[in-house]
């Protein structure tokens, strides 16, 4: 090893240490441990070009373990990025470009936003799946534009978590020999020695998966690290799995304890460390000296000359084959909404019962060729979900033009996997399974909201209208959940119309996920159903004189005909209410002042609020003196109508609360 890469190697030490230290918070253990690899990937196997974070083929990098940030903003801050030497010292500080774990979109350079461990090697698998399936779709002979590897970097608690499990079953299904992960192998977790909760052989078990393995024995030797590297890129059948043996915290003086994960080192300890590699002026901090800099620029200057040369190649693509320049053009592309909007046979339906999972089949089949970038599927699920595109073929090993997804029963993987695909860019991505288990995804979800993906969940058995399946399978407290998550529209349709709605609003969406609550059951088609949906609430059936109404139905999905039928019901003893329709709080939250004033006047005081889940909510739209007709327990295993009976979910009982709040 040259004394220069020692050097380069040791100056990512150094600048993790001193930020974490003068942010007094952090987690030093990875980045002096697995700074030599990645100092190696990034230098010489990585393609990439500090001068455009956002090359469409550049080589995707995935720290999973976050903790580790400081390693991350170092090589973004070497490499020229547009990190100072400022924003290092403001580590961990409100607003700064480097928080405590790598927010996507907010620093250039970080791909994915990680922290919850094992999350980052889920979304490094959906990026190796978005390759695959670009480079079907668009490559030709002799123009490779759509070329690049997929990296992720994780140690040990990646690998105990479960969804680490789940994503790479999959990716070894599946053979995507263009995801490389890097395992910093330490053996220590926080609370001690893995020996305490982790003694399988990961090796073993990633073989099973189906991933070539690799081990390099010392984490300082970054010949065999490149060695091994390039061994996973000669492998053209299996993703790899590069086992580095790292030390813990190396050259500090907690090195290879607990102690040194997530401390600081003390000032002491941070210039004993700098004495340790033959820092220049330990006494020191950021001092990083000119000869390093110039190195990185020099190795800078090879990613910004592979764009170069990929520009031409894509430039010469374009001019020998405009159809598909035209396509690119279309995949990288917002979907043209104004055109869907208008498109009269998207919205085109037939007036009979039709359960919303399956009006939403008939909307994705719509879409396939409206949005030909459109790609996804189900966990194992996708003839009850509807989520199968006709005559678009299976995404699967050998054959990755496919556009429907299969993930398995890996509900969780499946949403850091979707993460992925969305944050690779080219794609609109969709997935789907039943509403219950949302609950196994919800992490995911939740990082989606953060990273303002407009991924797409179809979760369908939406209610007790589950019927014989049972309590297990009826959820009744996650439609509160979703709706509690920021940055997250969840649409619950009424009828065709509103489902119609509801993936417009999909596919249509830059910076916020959807979900599609739907149906099992069959539901009517509402003569008041309009695109006003997409107003989150609109007046669906509206009281005989709107100036003098005794009260306001609201409700979602399928309470939205019972509440009509109440409306009906009431009209028969001379009492006057609207029925609103709100398939989306945060939707109508977003509407100004006077179209919300419209749909709910302040002046009624008289709500009642109709969903068959539970009334979280609901109470900002009903207020004190309103009533909600909904579920307080768990359901039950019985037919759908007979459930909402036996818990109350009816239109007589809804009529009943009306009088009882108009009474008031």
């Amino acid at each position: 090893m040259a004394d220069i890469d020692t050097k380069c190697i040791n100056a990512i030490r150094v600048l993790a240490a001193d930020a974490i230290q003068k942010a007094k918070s952090g987690h030093p253990g990875l980045p002096l441990g697995s700074a030599p690899m990645a100092y190696e990937l990034w230098a010489n196997h990585m393609n990439h070009n500090p001068k455009d974070s956002k090359w469409a083929n550049r080589d995707r990098f995935i720290l999973s373990a976050g903790h580790g940030s400081t390693m991350l903003y170092a090589l973004l801050h070497l490499y020229g990025y547009g990190l100072t030497i400022d924003d290092m010292k403001e580590f961990r500080q409100l607003d700064s470009k480097t928080p405590g774990h790598p927010e996507y979109g907010w620093t250039a350079g970080v791909e994915a936003t990680t922290g919850p461990l094992g999350a980052g090697m889920g979304m490094a698998v959906g990026m190796a799946m978005a390759e695959a399936h670009l480079a079907s779709v668009f490559n030709k002979p002799g123009y490779p534009i759509v070329d690049h590897y997929t990296f992720a970097l994780g140690g040990d608690g990646c690998m105990m978590e479960g969804i680490s499990s789940e994503a790479f079953s999959l990716a070894g299904t599946l053979g995507l020999s263009k995801l490389i992960v890097l395992y910093d192998s330490n053996n220590i977790s926080i609370e001690g020695s893995t020996d305490l909760a982790f003694t399988e052989n990961v090796q073993k078990r990633m073989e099973a998966f189906g991933f070539q393995l690799i081990t390099v024995e010392d984490g300082n030797d970054i010949e065999a690290i490149g060695r091994a590297i390039e061994e996973a890129k000669a492998d053209k059948e299996h993703p790899s799995f590069i086992t580095v043996k790292t030390v813990i915290g190396y050259g500090a003086p907690q090195q290879g304890t607990a102690s040194v994960h997530g401390a600081p080192l003390g000032e002491d300890g941070v210039k004993e460390l700098k004495k340790n590699l033959g820092w220049p002026e330990p006494d020191k901090t950021f001092n990083i000296p000119d000869d390093v800099y110039e190195h990185y620029r020099t190795l800078a200057r090879k990613g910004n000359e592979a764009e170069v040369q990929w520009n031409e190649m894509f430039a010469e693509y374009c001019a020998k084959f405009p159809d598909m320049k035209a396509l690119w053009a279309k995949f990288y592309a917002p979907v043209d909404g104004n055109a869907l909007l208008e498109d009269d046979e998207y919205w085109a339906y037939e007036d009979k019962s039709v359960a919303t999972r399956a009006l939403s089949g008939t909307m994705l089949n719509r879409l396939k060729s409206r949005v030909p970038q459109l790609i996804g599927g189900s966990a194992d699920l996708a003839p009850s979900n509807k989520t199968y595109m006709d005559g678009e073929g299976d995404f699967k090993r050998g054959s990755y033009a496919g556009r429907n997804l299969h993930f398995g029963v890996r509900e969780m993987a499946m949403g850091a996997i979707l993460n992925g695909i969305s944050l690779h860019g080219g794609t609109r991505v969709y997935g789907g399974t039943f509403f219950v288990f949302s609950d196994y995804m919800k992490p995911m979800v939740r990082l989606a909201a953060l990273m303002g993906l407009p991924v797409t969940y179809v979760w369908t058995h939406d209610s007790i209208g589950v019927g014989e399946d049972g309590p297990t399978h009826e959820p009744v407290e996650q439609l509160a959940m979703v709706r509690a998550m920021p940055n997250v529209n969840a649409f619950r349709p009424a009828d065709a119309t509103e489902t119609a709605a509801g993936w417009y609003l999909a596919v249509t969406s830059q910076h916020t996920p959807t979900a599609l609550i739907l149906t099992r059951q069959g539901l009517p088609q509402l003569k008041g159903s309009s695109k006003e949906a997409l107003k989150g609430a609109y007046v669906i059936s509206e009281a005989n004189d709107p100036a003098h109404m005794d009260g306001i139905f609201i409700a979602s999905g399928s309470e939205v005909s019972l509440a009509i039928d109440a409306q009906a019901a009431l009209r028969e003893e001379g009492i006057d209410v609207r029925v609103v329709s709100m398939p989306c709080m945060d939707l109508f939250e977003e509407q100004d002042d006077k179209y919300k004033e419209s749909v709910l006047p302040d002046a009624v005081r008289a709500r009642v609020a109709v969903e068959a889940l539970v009334s979280f909510g609901w109470d900002r739209y009903v207020g004190l003196d309103g009533e909600i007709v909904s579920m307080h327990t768990f359901g039950a295993s019985g037919k759908g109508p007979e459930l909402f009976k036996h818990f109350g979910i009816t239109a007589e009982n809804a009529a009943a609360a009306m009088k009882r709040v108009i009474k008031k």
